[in-house]
């Protein structure tokens, strides 16, 4: 039996938290086509039978870049203290990205590791073979590897390899989370981060980086069967509050009923869910919206 955490860390983007619902098989971390969609960590449990019997941990973090503001110091904080917290890091690199500053930043970072560091490499369906050796020949030069693994966390191609390879670098020991738990996410998180996964789908420009959502009120007890859950959408200026409610109010209403469908699939029950949007100016430099929004301080991956 081996058990352990998996930090997956890289620069925005890359593709993260789609390998990571990938690898559980239910969606716990939100995603878009936005950078810096996760901004906390996120983990889940996956175990295994057979002969490769395991428990990981995984550890999803938000992208590496250089943060502007206290938001985004608090994000890149939390995946740079996941780096020296694991048992083995998977750096997730976009491989239809050029090589960049990024890159080298990064992998500065992952100098502090102590355990194994596995490169994987995701978006393979999106580019040839032709462009991909050249990527792993220039990580090869930075650094070295106990795997280079290309995978599609989009279509599964190549993850199950990437499991196995996993498995093979975790210390033995025995299960450190019972065999129903999936993941430390409190319900009022999920329920805030598929409204903003929402937003972020239907919204364009400078809006995905200044909005936020806040759970002000769930419900479970009022009426059995049915979530009753009552959100804020915070925006930063008064002229983005209409962007976000819409003509006449449709594209509030289309978030609503979007998130609605993907939290009733989730939780297996009825959900009211109300939404309204609120002007907070600079919230993201706000230390209690942060709490609030979940945006929390980096705390220390093992229990």
């Amino acid at each position: 039996m081996r058990s352990g955490f998996v930090s997956f860390i890289g620069r925005p983007n890359a593709g993260k938290s789609t390998l990571l619902n990938r690898i559980v098989g239910t969606k716990l971390a939100i995603v878009s086509d936005k950078p810096q969609t996760t901004r906390n960590r996120i983990v889940a449990v996956r175990n295994y039978d057979g002969d490769q019997a395991a428990q990981v941990v995984f550890v999803d973090t938000p992208g590496i870049h250089r943060p502007l503001h206290r938001m985004n110091v608090r994000m890149v904080d939390i995946a740079y203290e996941s780096i020296g917290d694991v048992d083995v890091i998977g750096l997730v690199r976009d491989a239809t990205d050029g090589i960049g500053a990024g890159d080298r930043f990064v992998l500065e970072k992952l100098t502090r590791a102590t355990g194994p560091v596995m490169l994987v490499l995701n978006k393979i369906d999106l580019i040839t073979k032709t462009r991909l050796l050249p990527l792993i020949d220039w990580y090869r030069q930075q650094r070295e590897f106990t795997d280079i693994v290309p995978v599609s966390a989009r279509n599964g191609d190549g993850v199950a390899i990437l499991e196995r390879a996993i498995i093979e670098q975790l210390p033995e020991g025995e299960a450190m989370y019972p065999d129903d738990f999936l993941t430390d996410q409190p319900e009022r998180v999920l329920a805030a981060e598929t409204v903003r996964e929402k937003v972020l789908q239907h919204t364009h420009a400078e809006l995905p980086f200044t909005t936020a959502v806040l759970v002000d009120q769930f419900d479970e007890v009022t009426e059995p069967g049915r979530l009753q859950i009552y959100c804020s959408i915070l925006v930063e200026r008064r002229s983005q509050k209409p962007i976000v409610v819409g003509p006449g109010g449709a594209l509030i209403k289309r978030i609503g009923t979007e998130a609605r469908r993907d939290l009733e699939r989730f939780f297996g029950s009825r959900v009211y869910l109300d939404l309204h949007v609120k002007v907070r100016a600079e919230w993201r430099e706000n230390d209690r919206l942060l709490d609030q929004a979940g945006v929390a301080p980096p705390t220390k991956t093992r229990r």
